[in-house]
């Protein structure tokens, strides 16, 4: 009988009892199987197991436990990923079990696990993820703080761990999928390919092309499966002559089958942003945020609406969190920091943040351009918009006005002047001089 006990944030008090012996250790005991099965892995799933700790140190023991448990919290607020259940992992005991045993016992493709030592004033967290057919190691990583400045960082450095590790599994995905015969391929595998194609869409279009073909085949493959619906009409809305009023139609269907799909609520409101509908856009995007927070792809490129919608601060602000949260996130999502940083009057940086990038798409070209115009360097930008033309020669002020979907249309109307007078063409019928 621990007597009554004051909580924060919680009016009254509380009567608080510990438990104790074998009561005490009931939610780790489970029932032994009959016999031990195999069982079949779910894609993207992940188990984080029980992280280590030195022997008798009760501080390091309720610190690791505690961060097995926000780990699987965290993670499990990702839509896109599976994960095993803090019951499930207590099943594996205390044996030291490697990654392909534990993926063959729980159905898991990917095991979290790790270390947690204490030295003086200091923690070492050491983190590794592993894939359960062969229990090689795809991701690892170390780190050390200040005991206090752990405890106090707990909630930012799970959600670091948490995108990162999905970043990883992700990437891992696409690699064994692309090793896969098509004929053999799930919904799933289908939609990890195209996704793949995706990401390098802003290259040229046959990336995007390739990657509406994967979409296709997931959706046939399985029509109930939301998201390589919404990412179909992601992808094909970077092609010329994009059917809006279709676009939403299917995005919509999408949102019938899964409203709670981040991606299907973020493409939404890319469409809602399209029509000019801007607060209704706005909802879907905070949706999509809110409904995975620790999504670092999801707050990027949430970022575009609101640099579109004349926030730019706002927009650098979120893609500042999602290098926070993963650092590896594809170009054409860390793009939008130079067009944010253009929008802010802020020129030179635009054009450092363009020429940092790993390699050039059409959009950081055409901001890169525009920003050295505006810097009065028209020769930089003239040489810009040909190395453009020569990836995408039907590049043309209509794309412009296409894609980049600004609320105050002055604002538009100024890039594509600064674009034409470095040596972009009007598209036909265009007016502009």
């Amino acid at each position: 009988d621990l007597g009554e006990r004051d909580f924060k944030n919680i009016g009254e008090g509380f009567h608080v009892y510990r438990l104790r012996g074998e009561i005490g250790r009931h939610r780790f005991q489970v029932a032994p199987r009959s016999s031990p099965q195999k069982r079949a892995k779910r894609p993207h799933s992940l188990a984080v197991i029980p992280i280590e700790f030195p022997a008798g140190n009760e501080d390091s023991k309720y610190l690791a436990e505690g961060i097995a448990e926000e780990l699987i919290v965290e993670l499990g607020r990702f839509k896109k990923l599976f994960v095993s259940s803090r019951s499930a992992t207590t099943t594996l005991g205390d044996e030291k079990t490697g990654p392909i045993d534990i993926g063959n016992k729980l159905g898991v493709r990917y095991v979290l696990g790790g270390s947690l030592r204490q030295l003086g004033k200091m923690v070492r967290l050491s983190l590794s993820l592993s894939e359960t057919e062969t229990g090689d190691v795809v991701w690892s990583d170390r780190m050390s703080l200040p005991f206090n400045e752990l405890v106090d960082e707990l909630d930012k450095l799970v959600n670091r761990i948490a995108a990162t590790v999905l970043g990883r599994i992700e990437e891992s995905d696409i690699a064994s999928a692309r090793r896969m015969v098509p004929e053999s391929m799930s919904a799933y595998e289908c939609h990890l390919r195209g996704l793949e194609y995706h990401r390098l869409g802003g290259i040229t279009d046959e990336n995007l092309e390739n990657a509406l073909g994967w979409f296709e085949r997931a959706i046939e493959a399985d029509p109930d499966f939301a998201r390589p619906r919404a990412m179909w009409v992601c992808a094909r809305s970077g092609l010329p002559e994009f059917d809006w009023g279709d676009g939403e139609k299917r995005t919509q269907r999408a949102l019938e089958l899964d409203p709670n799909d981040p991606e299907a609520n973020r493409v939404m409101g890319s469409i809602l942003m399209h029509r000019g509908a801007f607060a209704s856009a706005r909802m879907h995007h905070e949706k999509a945020m809110a409904l995975s927070p620790s999504d670092a792809y999801i707050r990027a490129r949430s970022a575009a609406f609101y640099n579109f919608d004349g926030d730019p601060n706002r927009a650098l602000k979120l893609l500042d969190e999602a290098d926070e949260l993963d650092p590896f996130l594809p170009v054409w999502c860390v793009e939008e920091r130079a067009a944010a940083l253009y929008n802010a009057d802020r020129y030179a940086e635009a054009v450092d943040a363009a020429l940092g990038l790993t390699f050039q798409t059409r959009r950081s070209r055409l901001y890169l351009a525009a920003s050295l115009a505006a810097l009065g360097d028209l020769d930089g930008a003239r040489k810009v918009i040909t190395e453009a033309l020569a990836a995408t020669s039907d590049l043309n002020s209509r794309f412009v006005e296409d894609q980049e979907l600004y609320r105050d249309p002055k604002v538009r109307e100024k890039l594509i002047r600064r674009l034409t007078e470095a040596g972009l063409p009007t598209a036909p019928g265009d007016q502009r001089r």
